[in-house]
């Protein structure tokens, strides 16, 4: 596979830094993108200890001025791979969901990746290369309560990716959404915590009960096989596959 540079946001720490690890590994050079420029260092810092190629970059994906920034300070760097991954979470019933927190959760999860899209594709185009792979969840697929937010941004992002797709037939340029059931991560933590309160059981039973009750293979899905998957997506074995859903789920959605 040739060397590529990549961009993925939300990258200092979780799914984010995951793929970036597992990316940088193979050679590719990852620009890790988040809102916290000290959280991004300190995780690039990580993977040049282990001689990988890795740049921090701060950047706030809703805000359409720094993400104009962000791809003309990385001109001398050109993004062939853009991995959509920053992302939030808020659990409340629809009655008490502030207006503020659900706008920012649709700004954050799906008008940043259109932005960050729209900012990079015309150089991939030029190029003739450009692999976009947005990170989705098993909400984009299904819903669940106390999550009306989470679950509008992540389906959306099938129909932008789908839309994309077709409007980028002409040239080697794919764009897909990787689907995973839950994984453990800080977001997911702080999830299990926020569901027990808002239902009145324990996290055990969040875990068990809600969280991987549907899954017949009850387990969380790892990093490493979105990674993996991740992978797959960027090479050139996976030109023709675009504006698909890849899900991982353990067999959930198999029911």
């Amino acid at each position: 596979m040739n060397k590529r540079n990549i961009l993925i946001t939300g990258s200092a720490s979780g799914i984010g830094f995951g793929i970036a690890e597992h990316l940088a590994t193979q050679g590719h050079h990852v620009v890790l993108a988040d809102i916290n420029l000290d959280a991004a260092t300190a995780a690039c810092d990580k993977l040049i200890a282990k001689q990988l190629s890795a740049a921090p970059i701060a950047l706030d994906v809703s805000n359409a001025d720094q993400v104009r920034k962000a791809a003309e300070s990385l001109a001398a760097t050109p993004i062939d791979i853009l991995i959509n991954n920053a992302g939030i979470q808020h659990v409340a019933k629809l009655e008490a969901f502030p207006a503020e927190k659900w706008q920012q959760l649709i700004n954050v999860m799906l008008v940043g990746p259109a932005l960050l899209t729209q900012a990079f594709l015309p150089g991939m185009r030029e190029r003739n290369f450009g692999r976009i792979i947005n990170v989705g969840s098993i909400h984009s697929v299904i819903a669940s309560p106390f999550k009306s937010a989470y679950v509008a941004a992540k389906h959306g992002l099938l129909g932008f990716a789908k839309t994309v797709a077709l409007e980028t037939g002409d040239c080697d340029v794919t764009i897909n959404t990787l689907c995973p059931a839950y994984v453990k991560t800080p977001l997911v933590e702080q999830q299990i915590k926020a569901q027990a309160e808002e239902n009145g059981i324990s996290e055990e039973e969040v875990i068990n009960k809600i969280m991987l009750e549907p899954m017949p293979k009850k387990a969380f899905i790892s990093i490493d096989e979105l990674a993996a998957t991740a992978s797959f997506l960027i090479s050139d074995h996976a030109r023709n596959i675009t504006g698909q859903t890849m899900i991982l789920d353990g067999g959930w959605t198999a029911r």
